[in-house]
C-alpha cells in the first residue's frame, strides 16, 4: 500500500530533514481504456521546485492526483509530507460563499496550530518542576510545524497574497459565484499559498495571470521550505520558478525493458530544453548506428555459413592439399560464426528501443497571400465595443507578423473576434479585401458532440467527410490512430492540435491566433513559435505567454489596460 500522507500526522521537523522530501518508487496507473504511468519513481527535495513536463496526456495531472491521494495506483508507493496542497481549479465552496469566509479557511489552520503551541508552552512550566519529556517533544514538533507552516506572518501573508494576486481590491463580503472564472481560479491559488500547506502539488497554477501576478507565484515558490511540484504549460513561469525538471515522455531504453518511468534534468526550461534536443538526437543517431550494425552482422552470419564452398579447387591440387585447405577454412569460419552470432546476440539484447514519432508541427502550409508583398490585407481603424475594447488602429501588410498584448480584460480576445468577423464594432471599422481567407484559431476549443477527429479535419480540408479512408494533411500535429477518436473524449492539449491543423487545413492568406500556446505541449509550443517565425505569410496573434513575448521578432500593439 502506498505511504498514504494523509492518514499520517502532518507534524514535521525541519525543511532540511530528508523526511520533508517527496518520494515516490515505481508508481503505474491506467484507466479503464488505457495506460498513463508505467513504473514512475522520483524525488522532490524540499525547497528544491520541480517542473512537471511531458506530451498532452503522458499523465501529468494523473501523477499529481496519484500524490495527492485522490487516485490510487496500481502499483508502487509514495510518500508526500503533509498537509498537502493540491491546487483546485475550482473552490469547494458554495458560490453564496464570502471572499471573507474563504480566507477565514485558509487561515484556520494557522490560527489552530499557534494556539496549540501556546497552550503547549504554558504546560511546560504547569507543575513548577522539570516538565515531562513528551510534553517537550510536542512543544517542540508544534514549534517546528509552526515555523514551516509561517503562522506568525499569516494575516500579513493573506494580504500580501491577495494583493500580489490582484484580488486586494475585492469586497470581502462579496460571494464567489459573483466574480469571474479567472477570479475564482486565482482564489484557489490564493486559498492554498494563505493556508501555506508542506507538499505543494500545482497543476497549471499561472492560469489567468498577469505578468505581477505569475513573478509573486515565482517569489512565493522559491522561498517555501517544502517540496513543490508543478505541471505547466508556462515556459517563462518554469524557467523563473523551478530548479529541476522531470519529463514524462518516452526516453531512451534498451528494448527489452518496459516503457515507462520519467528523466530527471537540473535547471530551468531553458536548461531543459536544451538538453532534451540533445538527448533526442543522440537516441535517433543510436537507434540508427545500431541498427546498420545489426544489418551487417545477421549478414555476416548468412554469409559464414556458406564460406569455403563457393566451388572445388582444381582436381591435382585438391588431391595434394584437401586436408590442409578443409582445415583451415573450418578454423576461419567457425571463429567469424563464432564472433559475429556473440556480437549479434548481445546487441539484439541490448539495443535501444526505437524513438516514437513526436508530434510537432512538421511545416506550414506555403502562403498564399494575394497582392505581393507590402499589400495592406487589413485596415482597423477606430474600431471599438462597448465595455469590451477600447478605439484601436492598426494596419496589417501581406508577409507582416504582429503580436497584440495588454492586461486581462483589455480586449485582445474581442479585437481578434472583430477581425474575422465574428463580432462587429460599435464604433470604428475592420476593413479586409472581399474573400480574404482567414485561418481562425480561437481561443477555446469546443468539440462537436459526435465529431471524430478524422471527419473534422476532411470536412475543414474539403474532403468527403465520410470517406474514412481518406487521410489529410495531419502537419505533424496528430496522429493516424487518433482520428476515429471522439473529439469530446480528447485532452484540451490533443483538442488544441486538432483544432490548429483544421484552419492549417484550409491554406489561410492570414492566420488569426488568439493563444495559440495555450495547453500545448512546451516542446511543440516551442516548434510552433519557430515555424510561424519563418512563416512567409501574415499573422496576428494575441497572446499573454510571456515566453512567446519575450522572443517575439514581428510587430507589436499593446492595448491599454
Amino acid at each position: 500500500m502506498p505511504a498514504h500522507p494523509l492518514s499520517s500526522p502532518s507534524i514535521v521537523t525541519a525543511s532540511t530533514d530528508p523526511a520533508l522530501h517527496l518520494r515516490a518508487d515505481g508508481l503505474s496507473f491506467a484507466y479503464p481504456d488505457r495506460r498513463v504511468l508505467t513504473d514512475v519513481s522520483l524525488v522532490v527535495p524540499a525547497g528544491r521546485p520541480t517542473g512537471l513536463l511531458g506530451e498532452n496526456g503522458s499523465g501529468k495531472s494523473t501523477l499529481l492526483r496519484v500524490l495527492a491521494g485522490r487516485l490510487l495506483p496500481d502499483t508502487g508507493t509514495f510518500a508526500v509530507p503533509g498537509p498537502i496542497g493540491m491546487l483546485h481549479q475550482e473552490l469547494p465552496f458554495s458560490r453564496v460563499a464570502t471572499l471573507a469566509e474563504v480566507l477565514a479557511d485558509a487561515l484556520e489552520r494557522s490560527r489552530r496550530i499557534e494556539q496549540e503551541l501556546i497552550a503547549a508552552g504554558e504546560a511546560l512550566g504547569a507543575d513548577g518542576g522539570e516538565p515531562a519529556a513528551h510534553a517537550v517533544q510536542r512543544y517542540d514538533a508544534l514549534l517546528a510545524e509552526a515555523t514551516l507552516a509561517d503562522v506568525w506572518n499569516a494575516e500579513h501573508r493573506a494580504a500580501e497574497v491577495m494583493d500580489g494576486l490582484g484580488l486586494g481590491q475585492i469586497a470581502p463580503d462579496t460571494e464567489i459565484g459573483r466574480i469571474s472564472g479567472g477570479q475564482r481560479e486565482r482564489l484557489a491559488l490564493a486559498h492554498l499559498l494563505i493556508a501555506r500547506p508542506t507538499s505543494w502539488l500545482l497543476d497549471e497554477p499561472t492560469n489567468h495571470l498577469d505578468d505581477s501576478g505569475a513573478a509573486f507565484l515565482a517569489a512565493a515558490v522559491a522561498a517555501h521550505p517544502g517540496p513543490v511540484l508543478i505541471a505547466s504549460h508556462d515556459r517563462a513561469f518554469l524557467d523563473d520558478a523551478t530548479a529541476a525538471q522531470l519529463d514524462l515522455d518516452p526516453a531512451e531504453t534498451p528494448v527489452t525493458a518496459e516503457f515507462g518511468g520519467l528523466t530527471a534534468y537540473t535547471g530551468g526550461f531553458s536548461d531543459y530544453l536544451l538538453a532534451r534536443f540533445e538527448a533526442r538526437d543522440r537516441w535517433e543517431h543510436g537507434f540508427r548506428t545500431e541498427q546498420e550494425e545489426l544489418t551487417v552482422l545477421r549478414q555476416a552470419v548468412k554469409d559464414s555459413a556458406t564460406v569455403g564452398h563457393a566451388g572445388a579447387a582444381p582436381r591435382t591440387e585438391a588431391r595434394a592439399s584437401k586436408k590442409f585447405y578443409s582445415d583451415r577454412n573450418a578454423t576461419v569460419v567457425s571463429r567469424r560464426l563464432r564472433e559475429a552470432r556473440a556480437r549479434l546476440a548481445q546487441l539484439e539484447e541490448s539495443q535501444v528501443r526505437k524513438p516514437p514519432a513526436e508530434l510537432h508541427l512538421t511545416h506550414l502550409p506555403p502562403s498564399t497571400a494575394r497582392g505581393g508583398p507590402g499589400a495592406v490585407q487589413l485596415a482597423v481603424s477606430g474600431a471599438s465595443l462597448t465595455g469590451r475594447l477600447a478605439p484601436t488602429s492598426f494596419s496589417l501588410s501581406a508577409g507582416q507578423h504582429l503580436l497584440v498584448t495588454g492586461a486581462n480584460g483589455s480586449g485582445k480576445s474581442t479585437l481578434l473576434d472583430l477581425v474575422v468577423g465574428v463580432l462587429d464594432p460599435t464604433a470604428g471599422t475592420v476593413d479586409r479585401p472581399d474573400g480574404l481567407r482567414i485561418g481562425h484559431l480561437g481561443q477555446d476549443d469546443v468539440p462537436i458532440p459526435g465529431q471524430t477527429v478524422g471527419r473534422h479535419l476532411r470536412e475543414a480540408a474539403g474532403l468527403d467527410p465520410a470517406d474514412e479512408g481518406t487521410v489529410p494533411e495531419l502537419f505533424g500535429l496528430v496522429l493516424a490512430r487518433d482520428l476515429p477518436r471522439l473529439l469530446e473524449l480528447l485532452s484540451r492539449g490533443q483538442l488544441r492540435r486538432v483544432m490548429l491543423a483544421a484552419v492549417l487545413l484550409d491554406p489561410p492568406e492570414l492566420l488569426v491566433l488568439d493563444e495559440p500556446t495555450n495547453h500545448l505541449a512546451l516542446v511543440t509550443a516551442t516548434r510552433l513559435e519557430a515555424a510561424l517565425e519563418d512563416w512567409d505569410g501574415s499573422v496576428l496573434i494575441a497572446s499573454h505567454d510571456r515566453w512567446l513575448r519575450s522572443r517575439w521578432q514581428g510587430e507589436l500593439l499593446e492595448l491599454p489596460g
